[in-house]
């Protein structure tokens, strides 16, 4: 499958727990921490939900 790197752009504060928890299952720790993962549908999916809190790139 195709790679992508998810990169946290924005603060989760004053955010939802569900939305917080999502940015967390990503691997997520803090603004401008990038991970690589493969991209699921699953994956896909958690993106979508915090869209506006990171940046996404195809590798």
């Amino acid at each position: 499958m195709a790679k992508i790197k998810i990169t946290q752009i924005k603060s989760v504060i004053d955010r939802s727990e569900r939305q917080k928890k999502t940015i967390e299952a990503l691997g997520l720790k803090r603004i401008n921490h990038s991970v690589e993962v493969e991209a699921t549908p699953s994956i896909i999916g958690m993106v979508r939900k915090v869209n506006h809190l990171v940046a996404i790139e195809a590798i």
